[in-house]
């Protein structure tokens, strides 16, 4: 028996509206982008859960920085709908062209932020406000900050570096020197990250008055790539302190060391080029340097 084509077609057309919805709600919540910070949060998790792991703790950290996460970044485009529409790069965003009413965006950046927070208070109340710091100070700092002076990206690592010290303080109650340890880590990780994507979409930044990298005579200042080099010798504290707390080994500390030099040299090497190759580069080592390290904190407190 052959199916009505009208029937068909309305089913298609259903079925690639659902769709479309999932992405734009997909693309609300950066998923992808928010997945990689839940990936730092469960791996410091890990490294400091040890013989107290469980599952369940472990799931529901996770379904809830997720949902932190995702609040933050659905506040921050219903917040900046009309400056996105000005770059190329953020131009088919949902609040931006009109597939997501504000309110909408809104809605489910409060759905998210309130299950979030509900899913940390299940570990302590401490987890739970470092939470709601993070959405407020990135939705509500932050982002209006972005328009007036490159210091924005300062007050910014704070809660980008925040998910490592909420897993931390979850698994262990209180801010230990494990979590003031990842979240420098996270912390200064993300200067030469960010900054490397400023210089890369500088003009699209500056298009819609953003001001995310330093500037000299309205220009990217010319010593971007060695202010980048700088923030990455930072971290060589962060990633030498447990060994001298004695909470990690010689091996993992030193390949650490090593990680954390060659990231340096990207920015170094970014300052002598002064070219977007240079800075594409060091976009690329800043996605592998942190998950690394991550994974040899956790390999090493074995």
């Amino acid at each position: 028996m052959q199916k009505d084509p009208i029937i068909q077609s309305a089913v298609a057309n259903a079925e690639a509206t659902v769709y479309t919805k999932w992405q734009d709600y997909s693309m609300l919540i950066k998923a992808r982008l928010t997945s990689l910070v839940v990936f730092s949060a469960m791996m410091a998790y890990l490294i400091v859960a040890k013989d107290s792991f469980s599952l369940m703790s472990f799931m529901i950290l996770a379904i809830g920085g997720f949902s932190i996460t995702g609040a933050a970044n659905a506040l921050n485009q219903a917040l900046e709908k009309d400056y996105d529409k000005m770059m190329s790069r953020t131009a088919n965003r949902p609040v931006a062209t009109g597939r997501m009413s504000v309110s909408e965006a809104v809605l489910i950046g409060g759905l998210l932020f309130v299950m979030g927070i509900t899913l940390l208070a299940f570990f302590n109340p401490l987890a739970a406000v470092l939470g709601a710091t993070a959405v407020v100070s990135y939705a509500f700092i932050y982002t209006p900050m972005k328009r007036s002076t490159p210091m924005s990206v300062f007050v910014g690592a704070v809660p980008g570096a925040l998910p490592t010290m909420i897993a931390v303080v979850a698994a262990e109650g209180s801010i230990t020197p494990w979590a003031v340890a990842l979240f420098g880590i996270q912390f200064f990780w993300q200067f030469p990250h960010f900054w490397s994507i400023g210089y890369l979409g500088y003009n699209d930044y500056k298009r819609a008055g953003f001001k995310l990298v330093p500037e000299l005579n309205d220009q990217v200042h010319p010593n971007l790539g060695l202010q980048s080099m700088i923030f990455t010798l930072l971290l060589i504290p962060c990633v030498l302190a447990p060994y001298f707390l004695g909470l990690m080994s010689i091996t993992p500390t030193v390949i650490c060391l090593i990680l954390t030099v060659v990231y340096g040299w990207f920015g170094w090497s970014m300052q002598q080029e002064k070219s977007s190759k240079a800075a594409r580069q060091l976009m690329f080592a800043s996605f592998f340097y942190l998950p690394l390290v991550l994974i040899i904190f956790y390999l090493g407190t074995w």
